[in-house]
C-alpha cells in the first residue's frame, strides 16, 4: 500500500468466548485492543470527526439503542463534514448470537435527524466509509 501512497485503517468487531471484542488494525501492522481505558475507535479520513462524537457521548451502560443511535450520529458527521467520506451511514450491532444491521441511510436522510443537535446519546458500534466507528465494551 505505502508505495503507492495509500494507507488503510480498519476495525474488528466480534464476540468470543469472553464477550464482545474491538481491534484497530492498520497496514503499518498496529493492532490495538478496546480496553476500559480505549473502548472504541474511529478510522479514515472523517475520523476525527467521529472522535468528536464520540469522545462526548460514549458511555459503558449504553443500551442497544443508545450504542445505534450514537453510531448513527458519529458517522453522519464524519460522513457529513469531510468531503473525502461516502455518504451512506452503515451502522452494524455485535452480539453474541453475530452481526445485526441497524441502519443503512444516505447521509442527506440523516441531515435533519442530527445537524442541529449535540451529541448527547450513548456509544455506538458501526463502520462507514471514510468515518467508521466502533465502540467495544
Amino acid at each position: 500500500l505505502k508505495p503507492n501512497g495509500l494507507s488503510m485503517g480498519t476495525m474488528v468487531c466480534g464476540w468470543d468466548k469472553t464477550g464482545p471484542q474491538l481491534y484497530y488494525v492498520d497496514n503499518d501492522a498496529t493492532r490495538l485492543q478496546a480496553k476500559d481505558s480505549m473502548p472504541y475507535f474511529s478510522v479514515g479520513s472523517g475520523s476525527m470527526y467521529a472522535y468528536g462524537v464520540l469522545d462526548q457521548s460514549w458511555k459503558h451502560d449504553m443500551t442497544d439503542e443508545e450504542a445505534v443511535e450514537l453510531g448513527q450520529r458519529a458517522i453522519y458527521h464524519a460522513t457529513f463534514r469531510d468531503a473525502m467520506s461516502g455518504g451512506i451511514n452503515n451502522v452494524y450491532l455485535v452480539k453474541e448470537d453475530g452481526w445485526h444491521i441497524m441502519a443503512a441511510d444516505d447521509v442527506k436522510d440523516l441531515h435533519d435527524r442530527f445537524s442541529g443537535t449535540s451529541a448527547t446519546a450513548g456509544a455506538g458500534a458501526g463502520a462507514g466509509a471514510g468515518g467508521g466507528a466502533g465502540a467495544g465494551a
